[in-house]
């Protein structure tokens, strides 16, 4: 049974959103979702399903030990997350990353949120937040956020937003690539050692491929976007190769960690990795290739990749403007709006970047919402934790003047003293590189061990 006659909306059904209403009804309190597709779509959606995947389908890496993407992983799980929940139920092999199916992803998220006997799902846009009388609201229209809504939230907060664009990878058919030059393996044969599949260069390839992306034609900007800065973790290849002929190679063309049983002989140059896209296996993600290049282009570029010659694509690479808030400024902890409290942010717009940390800012913003509504307990998680960590720098942690989209790291951790290593660790002896390992493997225990006592202390 519900607990309060009026119900909490949140506008926008991405990860966050998604995830915010999830958390919400979970406590009892009746949420209505606001998604405006498919009544009006954006230029980056396929679909009108609840949490599409616009980009690439990794949850990126799963190791909750050493990793602060999968601790971050881990923390959602312990809270609950439906986002977490459906992907690990939709896991296609990625050697240690968290990829997931996407169109079962997606169907997965959709459906439990439609059988929640407290969740409404209202297909509609929402263009005004001035106009709206609801008392608690929660804005996660992320990246794609509609032209009027983004007018209104310009003027609500009394600040311009920010933007910067990010691009979209190439998706090939599996049974167009050529396997008697691509071959499959994980990088360090990690994983089932086999989760990629691996088209290799030499050097003279390798340099010819550089030139035609330098030379490619691409996609033109709108004069409003010309000024709009890139996300520096999400670069289009044909921006990383103008940085120098060599960039790629040390990027997602990285040879070291594979060897080509095709000619083990030889050593590549460079090697491009494709990921699996669906849990058939029948589409394949072309890891690091968000591209700005023309159709046309990247057909007859992406296809001078041996074992890609014949390739066919499934979905070619794209660019959207991406636009996010300055959250410092604007946001208390509770992630609610200082000007207008009864209005919460969650998700990319923010200014978190990637799938897990927008999803993580919504769990947190449905958290919020449902315990201030229950008059219970809204202390946001420690620092010490990836959550509270990620929530520190959207809130008030991060130079609100120079402020950029920013994913899970652990440099905004507090560090943590090597006597907190492990049991295993302590009392050795380490390298350098064995001493950042167990740094790592410290910050990760302490959090685990942090989140437990804040969940108790606030009785989830």
């Amino acid at each position: 049974m519900t607990q309060n006659t009026h119900p909490i909306h949140v506008i926008g059904g991405g990860l966050a959103g998604s995830e915010a209403a999830w958390q919400i009804a979970q406590a009892g309190i009746a949420v209505v979702l606001h998604e405006m597709r498919p009544t009006k779509s954006t230029a980056a959606h396929q679909t009108d399903g609840l949490a599409e995947l616009v980009c690439s389908n990794s949850f990126r890496a799963d190791d909750h030990s050493a990793n602060a993407v999968g601790l971050l992983h881990e923390e959602m799980r312990c809270l609950g997350s439906l986002i977490m929940r459906c992907a690990d139920e939709n896991r296609v092999p990625a050697g240690g990353a968290l990829a997931v199916d996407r169109e079962g992803f997606s169907a997965a998220v959709e459906k439990a949120l439609g059988e929640h006997p407290l969740v409404t799902i209202s297909r509609a846009e929402i263009p005004d937040l001035e106009s709206l009388d609801w008392d608690s609201i929660i804005v996660a229209t992320g990246p794609l956020t509609s032209d009027d809504l983004s007018q209104s939230i310009r003027t609500i907060t009394g600040a311009d937003q920010m933007a910067f664009f990010d691009a979209i990878a190439p998706i090939v058919y599996k049974d167009s690539i050529d396997f008697s030059k691509a071959w499959y393996q994980s990088r360090y044969d990690k994983g089932d050692g086999s989760d990629y599949i691996n088209c290799a260069m030499d050097k003279e390839q390798y340099h010819a491929f550089i030139q035609a992306l330098l030379d490619g034609e691409k996609q033109d900007f709108k004069d409003w976007e010309k000024d709009t800065p890139y996300f520096e973790g999400c670069l289009p290849i044909e921006v990383m190769a103008e940085r120098g002929v060599e960039t790629l190679t040390f990027g997602p063309m990285k040879p070291v960690g594979l060897t080509n049983p095709n000619a083990p002989d030889k050593r590549s140059y460079a090697i491009v990795q494709l990921r699996q896209d669906n849990d058939l296996g029948t589409i394949w993600n072309m890891v690091g290739f968000q591209t700005k290049l023309t159709y046309g282009e990247q057909k007859r570029i992406f296809r001078t990749i041996p074992g890609l010659e014949n390739a066919e694509f499934a979905r070619l690479g794209g660019m959207h403007r991406n636009t996010f808030i300055k959250s410092p400024e604007l946001l208390d902890r509770a992630l609610r709006l200082k000007s207008k409290p009864s209005i919460r942010f969650a998700g990319q717009i923010t200014g978190c970047e990637g799938y897990v940390e927008s999803t993580a800012i919504g769990l947190l913003a449905g958290r919020f919402a449902s315990r201030e509504r229950l008059d219970q307990n809204t202390t946001p998680p420690p620092n010490t934790t990836a959550l509270g960590a990620l929530l520190g720098h959207v809130t008030g942690d991060a130079e609100a003047e120079t402020y950029q989209p920013m994913n899970i790291n652990f440099g905004l951790f507090p560090p943590a003293e090597i006597d907190d290593r492990p049991p295993e660790l302590r009392g050795k002896r380490l390298k350098r590189g064995d001493r950042k390992k167990a740094r790592k493997a410290a910050v990760c225990a302490r959090a685990l061990a942090a989140l437990k006592v804040w969940m108790e202390e606030t009785d989830t």
